[in-house]
């Protein structure tokens, strides 16, 4: 026999509460979106939840991740133009002359007066950007700061020495050059060395060891200074392009040559420069 189903009271029965509508605060991401998964529905309709429910969530994955993209591409220009001005600056005319009719850049007396300028514009931007625009406003704090509290520059570049990356490398190199301004040449060297220890590196193998060899100088190891001279300056000569053409030589390697002929001429002798057109048409080789 069936088991008959009890009736409540009505007193006793919760009262029913009749479904009110419910207010949806919607931004017009939100209703954009909706309008998408409400078309996906229409053309799907009768397929299955699950390529509904699948394809909407492509397309709300799409449209965030454009929106994410834009807005990161945005904050990245905003923050370069912010990096861009204090660079500026920092970079700015140094003089005690007026400046030239036409000129509408900033003018500073001394190297001081614009270091001072560029320090509180480069801290705005790490203050309000994160990394790497943050990183690199650091540096330039630092070396900046160089001009004006040289003691607390120091260590801000120490620590900023210490990360991987272009900018671990030019604050170690600018630490390295104020190692040796203040006449701390051991110091110095190995930084120079950890530098020239990299496989890649934002600064140039020559730069580093044209430095280097420098300090070998200043420190008597005329041998070690003369040994880096010479490989910049014969790797410089011995450069040719695609074409098998010698490639114009840099600065540095010209510099290098010269320094390498003043400690050890016999040595320089052996450096055969590459052949130039003479006036004639007539090609020549420099040794």
């Amino acid at each position: 026999m069936a088991r008959k189903k009890r009736q409540i009271p009505e007193q006793f029965r919760a009262p029913v509460q009749e479904d009110k509508p419910k207010t949806a605060y919607r931004d017009e991401f939100q209703t954009g979106v909706g309008r998408k998964v409400e078309d996906f529905g229409k053309n799907f309709e009768g397929k299955g939840r699950t390529i509904l429910y699948g394809l909407a969530a492509v397309a709300v994955l799409a449209v965030l991740l454009g929106i994410f993209y834009a807005w990161n591409r945005r904050s990245d220009a905003a923050a370069q133009t912010a990096l861009g001005k204090a660079i500026e600056t920092s970079q700015a005319r140094v003089s005690d002359s007026p400046a030239p009719p036409g000129f509408t850049g900033k003018t500073f007396k001394t190297e001081r007066e614009r270091a001072e300028a560029s320090i509180p514009e480069f801290q705005a931007v790490a203050d309000k950007y994160g990394n790497p625009i943050k990183e690199k406003a650091r540096y330039f704090i630092a070396v900046n700061r160089l001009k004006v509290d040289r003691a607390a520059a120091i260590p801000e570049l120490e620590e900023l020495s210490k990360s991987s990356g272009e900018i671990g490398a030019l604050s170690k190199f600018a630490l390295a050059q104020a190692k040796a301004d203040d006449n701390k040449l051991d110091e110095a060297v190995a930084l120079y060395q950890e530098l020239a220890a990299l496989s890649n590196s934002i600064l140039a193998k020559d730069t580093i060891n044209f430095e280097l060899a420098n300090l070998y100088e200043k420190q008597g190891k005329n041998a070690e200074a003369a040994d880096l001279y010479f490989n910049i300056a014969k790797v410089a000569s011995e450069a040719k392009d695609l074409e098998g053409k010698p490639v114009p030589k840099s600065q540095t390697a010209r510099d290098a040559k010269e320094k390498l002929e003043k400690l050890n001429p016999e040595k320089a002798k052996e450096i055969v420069e590459p052949e130039e057109p003479s006036p004639g048409g007539v090609r020549s080789i420099n040794m």
